[in-house]
């Protein structure tokens, strides 16, 4: 690996394009190096975890809708939509808003956590259509995947966005462009341009996230993924970019993030060198924002040392500054103690999600946040009782270089009413790689048969199941065979009138 440093220039500088960021991105998206075993494996464990979590969302609103738009755009030789009959194709732009929608909807897929967040999953949808609609063999499809999660991995440890208020699909839109790059083996200026173009065009704020947040949580990644596929588009025809994108007097480092005088470190592998940042990303066993795994865990151990819960007076949670600030009593934001607030608040609301799971002892992606669980008395009373602090001991675990060291967790403490006090920490979730039970390939499969039991037949998930675990044999033209199909009947339709 070689750690870049990336600073802004004045314009009378002319930085030399070979020495920009997203150069050095391009070179590493064409550089046609060979690929690791673990990555690819890893690869297809999370094709079948963004279709477990796309297919079980299929009839929510955000995905309805988001379908709905993509059926306006048929193309005869173009990409699937999940659920939809493979034997129709849409304009692949169009398949990753839906699809790529229908993977963010229920917040259930991988993530990475460093100086920003992400949830690299969300390049497959994008990637999946554009090689579909290329007839790209699977072998293509791996090239692409396992490079932009190597450069949106990157690009997340090395540049922070939401210091600045930048929600994190701006590391996305430049990783789909290099994936897409890399899949369709496009020479380095074409990915550079590419690069360039789609952080241009994909930053936004982090508003998105804040307050009452709406259904653009799920279309935010979608929507970057697709602008992603027409900067590529653009610059397959000849157009160029805002150039130099990172380092320019008036670039996004200058006037959006650090500004002039910032410095950043970017890591990214040598040229030709083999990409396994894939192995340093983690899944989701809960349906709930990343940093509350490790909490969720923690409170189904907490419920098997409290006799009654209604003896508690209060819980102190004490956690890093990004679990405290986003989720925690540390944002200011009063929708997260709301009953009515919306789903999406709620599962980036740790104080909710802490009540609920050491009420239940367990977590439903569904049950866990009906209108009804939220307003139960009992849980309200726990959930206003909760406060989260920042303890730097738990942000520097947070940003520990090493991952082995990295944590996501907390320390808490619960105090009953008779002033005992019962305490326990967990630095990361069970599942994670280096937690007590980490995610294998069978349980990316279980996940797969629970979310989608009663929406898919035995017969069309088999037929996935096997298809996905030997996606390197596909061959070109046969990646539509990863789409999965559900019975006309069981996909709801939303019949507003819109432009389309």
């Amino acid at each position: 690996m070689i750690v870049h440093n990336v600073k802004v220039y004045p314009s009378k500088t002319r930085l030399p394009k070979k020495k920009q960021l997203a150069w050095k991105i391009a070179e590493i998206a064409s550089d046609n190096a060979k690929l690791n075993k673990d990555a690819v494996e890893m690869v297809i464990n999370r094709i079948i975890d963004n279709a477990s979590v796309a297919i079980a969302s299929l009839n929510r609103g955000p995905v309805i809708s988001s379908r709905e738009m993509a059926l306006k755009h048929s193309r005869k030789n173009g990409a699937t939509l999940f659920g939809v009959n493979s034997k129709l194709k849409f304009d692949c732009e169009w398949a990753a808003w839906s699809n790529g929608t229908a993977v963010r909807e229920l917040d259930f897929h991988d993530t990475f956590l460093a100086a920003d967040y992400s949830h690299p999953g969300d390049n497959i949808p994008a990637l999946i259509s554009v090689a579909q609609q290329n007839k790209k063999s699977g072998l293509d499809l791996l090239r692409g995947i396992i490079t932009a999660y190597e450069v949106q991995v990157n690009l997340v440890k090395g540049i922070c966005l939401h210091k600045h208020k930048v929600d994190h699909i701006a590391h996305l839109g430049p990783s789909v462009a290099a994936g897409i790059g890399s899949m369709l083996r496009l020479n380095t200026e074409t990915i550079y341009q590419a690069v360039q173009q789609a952080l241009h065009t994909t930053i936004s704020t982090r508003q998105s996230r804040k307050g009452e947040i709406s259904s653009w949580k799920a279309y935010a990644p979608a929507h970057a993924g697709k602008l992603a596929i027409e900067a590529v588009d653009r610059v397959m025809r000849g157009e160029g970019a805002p150039s130099p994108i990172y380092e320019g007097e008036d670039s996004v480092i200058a006037r959006i993030l650090d500004g002039k005088k910032a410095l950043y470190k970017v890591p990214l592998p040598k040229k030709g060198e083999i990409k396994k940042a894939i192995l340093e990303t983690y899944t989701k066993e809960y349906s709930a924002e990343y940093q509350s795994q490790a909490l969720i865990d923690l409170a189904k151990k907490l419920k098997k040392r409290i006799q009654n819960l209604n003896q508690i007076k209060k819980i102190d949670i004490y956690t890093s500054h990004h679990t405290h600030h986003v989720i925690g009593t540390g944002a200011n934001d009063p929708q997260k103690m709301d009953p009515n607030a919306s789903r999406e608040t709620l599962d980036h609301s740790i104080m909710y999600i802490f009540a609920v799971a050491l009420e239940d002892g367990s977590w439903h992606h569904v049950k866990s946040y009906t209108k009804s669980r939220a307003k139960k008395k009992s849980t309200i009373r726990i959930w206003r009782s909760i406060k989260t602090h920042e303890d730097k001991k738990w942000t520097r675990k947070y940003h520990d270089p090493n991952p082995k060291k990295k944590a996501f967790g907390a320390k808490v403490v619960i105090t009953l009413k008779n002033g005992k006090k019962i305490s326990q920490e967990q630095s990361v979730a069970d599942a994670h790689p280096y937690g007590s039970r980490p995610f294998k390939r069978a349980n990316y499969i279980r996940k797969f048969l629970t979310l989608t039991e009663n929406i898919l037949d035995k017969k069309e998930s088999d037929r996935f199941l096997k298809i996905v675990q030997n996606i390197k044999k596909l061959k070109s033209g046969h990646l539509d065979k990863l789409n999965i199909e559900v019975k006309k009947s069981k996909l709801m339709r939303n019949l507003k009138k819109g432009i389309f």
